[in-house]
């Protein structure tokens, strides 16, 4: 009998950041939201997959406006 897929690596955390975030940043803040989901969520560090995806302020807009041109 086939299972069922079953992730091992769950919760996943997809961050969305402008462009510029330094790689000691990004690991801070890895460490940082692992820890919170280990103490809070019952999740094992091993669990826990973290995306970062950089976007530029071109390739953002909120209310029309790109990011790019706000307080222009």
């Amino acid at each position: 009998m086939i299972q069922p897929h079953r992730s091992q690596h769950m919760p996943f955390v997809r961050i969305d950041l402008f462009s510029g975030r330094t790689e000691e940043q990004k690991a801070n803040t890895a460490r940082a939201i692992t820890e919170a989901l280990v103490q809070h969520a019952g999740c094992t560090p091993d669990s826990v997959q973290i995306l970062f995806a950089d976007v530029e302020k071109s390739d953002w807009a909120t209310a029309g406006v790109l990011a790019s041109r706000r307080g222009q």
